[in-house]
């Protein structure tokens, strides 16, 4: 062989066996997925509502049952999926931007020799970085006629909002994201390269306007409702009743037709805004089920399986009724918990289940640990590689710390720890404690932080709480009212926009 030749001939060999080592990563993600609705996870859904493709992927990986978040809402949880770090850390308090100067998971993959792309609901504001292919919906998105900010039609400004609209008229927005990763996949990825694709879904975000195909799915089911759908009791935090996310409260948001609207308050009127809502939100993630199948099935057929890590998750958990509320943000634990399933071929045993206290916080070093570049010491959470492949670590978190920050609904800031048995929160504008004992009353209806018989308890999970909070960093005066993007007029556009929310 020509000398010239060899050394270039032997330096592709390497490369293609450096790449063959390393797994390809499909990351999944919806918004506002609630973990009890996944029929793999049981719950009052999984009979009326089977996910059969969700539960499909659990049984051929790994579903964790205690998955959480750090600050359930929407972009805020996203900036700590990509930098691993805290909110008061990452700088993403609210709905404001992410500063792309620093270092995220995209760009740590794409110089670890991945070939990186990005489909769908992005919700971090600012255009995006670290990636070869992207396709990002403006801001929330619409579920119909579905618009896209393209790769090349970003605005210079750096924010997302301004840039080149691409409307694809005709299509739900679930549809035309999973059309759009297969046209990827078979189009545009590098067949001799591995890849990180994120394939993040808007459903089944609100206003949950389903696929039309499903208007009559669930028609004429009556959808279980959860025991504290009206709940009054005496044990109920106050600061729920502060909160406008009440299904049928003085909020219109889920209340779809002006016959419901006209119904005077009442356990009537719950029950029927109940009905139509999970309805809706149901019929939302059966398109997202039903259009994964199309994934999955591309996966096998295109023999890339066998090599491909498919990780699911949600940005945040949801309200489904319970404590009659929707939405998220507060610490309980239906807005706190999280779907997370991960297969991966060779490493994750079929059928598993852990109950480990994962975090959003943890995703990001995970997947570097897996790709096989070295975790950034500056991030906060903890590979849970190991736990993956099946060993037990134990070392492993028995508690974790939590804050979200006020936005909108009138839902109150607090911050608190949850641990495997307890959860302590504290309502830092109220001045309120609130404490439940998650063993004997998982649906957190019975406030024991006024209980005398719970006072040492108390005052030892405050202690906890402190040691949390300082070792990560944060400061509970910092109410996260600067942003921090990286670009002073998006600064001063974010300052005006949290204004305008505020002054709602």
């Amino acid at each position: 062989m020509n000398r010239l030749i060899l050394p270039i001939f032997l330096s592709w060999i390497i490369l293609n066996e450096l790449h063959a080592e390393k797994p390809n990563i499909l990351w999944i993600m919806s918004d506002d997925h609630a973990a009890h609705a996944i029929s793999a996870y049981g719950g009052r859904f999984a009979e009326v509502a089977p996910t059969p493709n969700l539960d499909r992927l659990a049984s051929e990986g790994m579903r964790f049952t205690n998955a959480f978040v750090t600050n359930s809402i929407c972009t805020p949880s996203r900036a700590v999926l990509w930098t691993g770090k805290y909110s008061h850390r990452n700088g993403v308090y609210k709905f404001t931007g992410l500063d792309q100067s620093q270092p995220t998971l995209p760009k740590y993959m794409q110089a670890h020799g991945y070939q990186t792309g990005f489909v769908g609901k992005y919700h971090l504001h600012t255009n995006p970085v670290g990636f070869d292919h992207w396709s990002i919906l403006p801001g929330q998105g619409r579920y119909h006629d579905t618009a896209f900010v393209e790769m090349g039609d970003e605005d210079p400004s750096g924010i997302v909002t301004k840039g080149k609209r691409t409307a694809y008229e005709g299509w739900h927005s679930t549809d035309i994201i999973t059309h759009k990763a297969l046209e990827w996949f078979k189009e545009v990825r590098n067949p001799d390269e591995p890849f990180f694709y994120m394939l993040h879904y808007k459903a089944p975000h609100d206003l949950w306007e389903h696929a039309h195909r499903y208007d009559d799915y669930l028609a004429d089911v009556n959808i279980p409702e959860p025991a504290n759908l009206h709940d009054h009791g005496s044990g109920r935090s106050p600061a729920l009743d502060q909160s406008t996310q009440d299904i049928a409260g003085t909020s219109r948001h889920t209340q779809f037709t002006d016959a419901i609207n006209a119904m005077p308050p009442s356990r009537e009127k719950r029950s029927v805004v109940y009905q139509e809502y999970m309805k809706r939100y149901l019929r939302c993630v059966k398109g997202i089920d039903d259009n994964l199948g199309k994934v999955f099935a591309y996966l096998e057929e295109s023999g890339l399986s066998e090599n491909t890590i498919v990780m699911y998750t949600a940005d945040q958990g949801f309200f489904l009724g319970e404590h009659g509320l929707y939405d998220k943000r507060l610490i309980h634990e239906e807005s706190l918990r999280v779907p997370l399933i991960v297969r991966w071929p060779g490493q994750v045993a079929a059928g598993q289940v852990r109950e480990e206290m994962i975090l959003n916080l943890d995703y990001a070093e995970t997947l570097l640990d897996i790709a096989g570049h070295p975790v950034p010491d500056d991030m906060q959470g903890r590979s849970f590689k190991p736990i993956l492949q099946g060993n037990r670590v134990e070392d492993w978190r028995d508690a974790f710390y939590y804050r979200y920050y006020y936005s909108h609904f009138d839902t109150p800031s607090h911050y608190g720890i949850r641990t495997q048995d307890l959860k302590l929160v504290y309502y830092d504008t109220r001045d309120e404690w609130e404490l439940y004992d998650l063993k004997t009353d998982p649906t957190e209806m019975y406030n024991l932080a006024g209980d005398p018989a719970w006072k040492n308890r108390l005052a030892s999970l405050k202690t906890r709480l402190k040691i949390l909070q300082k070792e990560a960093g944060d400061d509970p005066s910092d109410i996260g009212d600067f942003p921090r993007t990286g670009n002073a007029e998006l600064d001063q556009f974010e300052k005006e926009r949290l204004a305008r929310r505020n002054a709602r």
